[in-house]
């Protein structure tokens, strides 16, 4: 079974030694963890990085509407502002994606031509998974023709939970298959997991099949994105490169609202992994809130004034 990461090839050779492998992993200390990610989000930055880092933030945005009422005039609006997020600046950079349902890929990619924007499809039945491989892999073939850039798969939790590790892997390198030139974002749902060592296992189950990203979480249940499981990930992408030479980003996803969290993020990732991982080929924001918080911050900056909420479109 190929992977990208050739020197692991025994680890993957089979169920039981795919299992010694993730459970030969260190212990994550969770304490420690979160003492980290504490300590790295007191970190203070001046006014000239503070606008450095508005603008990466918002280059780095999948900006995202996963919704059962989604329509082609919603999609279309939501790519507009893609493009330009702050119609009245356009020095304000674009962000990196539009995130849709694979029925509205097509029409996202029409709205994006020529813009510098992705389009990111979710697939494999998100949010959930539960469905039958070949609905999958159905799935993602259908926002890959209709143009996505970018696949944004779910694990199977409860293969993964329940120890069947060959299965989840498998089925992400049948994803990876499917996508073509489409980049992998493989999403855990950290929620889900239940603990911090679960979330180490499926980083680098995700890696070793293939994933260009690894994703925390589908924004759809109670716990999303949190800075101690983008740490954990953030440190597995940084030991995987630094044991294979690849290199894997990361997106952490819902929760993330404010300029002062995103901005907690960055320097998460720089401090953990380095400046390599600063750009939005290798590191993403799942969110759509987050980036009318970002405008108003770059307003203020700018100007000297905070117009508040009515200065920016709402989604």
């Amino acid at each position: 079974m190929p992977t990208t990461a050739p020197a692991f090839s025994d680890a993957t050779a089979s169920d039981s030694a795919l299992r010694r492998f993730l459970h030969g992993l260190p212990g994550v200390d969770a304490v420690g963890l979160e003492a980290r990610a504490a300590s790295l989000g007191t970190r203070s930055i001046k006014t000239t990085a503070k606008a450095y880092a508005i603008d990466l933030a918002i280059s780095m945005i999948d900006l995202t509407t996963l919704e059962g009422a989604d329509t082609p005039g919603k999609v279309r609006a939501l790519a507009a502002k893609a493009v330009h997020p702050d119609p009245t600046d356009r020095t304000t950079p674009h962000t990196a994606a539009v995130c849709v349902y694979p029925d509205m890929a097509a029409t996202a990619v029409a709205a994006l031509a020529g813009s510098g924007v992705k389009v990111a499809s979710v697939a494999t039945a998100f949010p959930a998974g539960r469905a039958a491989l070949d609905v999958k892999l159905a799935d993602v073939r259908d926002a890959v023709a209709a143009g996505a850039d970018e696949i944004d798969m779910v694990i199977d939790r409860g293969a993964f939970l329940s120890g069947r590790y060959l299965k989840v892997y498998e089925e992400i390198l049948a994803v990876k298959a499917e996508c073509g030139s489409a980049r992998l974002k493989v999403i855990f749902e950290t929620g889900e997991l239940s603990t911090y060592d679960n979330i180490r296992r499926a980083s680098w189950l995700g890696m070793l099949a293939g994933a260009d990203f690894i994703k925390t979480s589908t924004g759809k249940v109670g716990t999303n994105a949190t800075p101690a499981n983008t740490l954990l990930m953030v440190e597995a992408v940084r030991d995987f490169r630094a044991q294979t030479g690849v290199q894997i980003g990361v997106k952490p996803a819902g929760g993330i609202r404010t300029s002062k969290d995103a901005i907690k993020f960055l320097v998460l990732v720089n401090e953990t992994a380095g400046e390599d991982w600063l750009d939005n080929h290798w590191f993403r924001f799942g969110a759509s809130s987050l980036l009318n918080d970002l405008l108003m911050q770059r307003q203020k900056l700018s100007t000297g004034r905070y117009s508040g909420p009515d200065y920016v479109t709402v989604d």
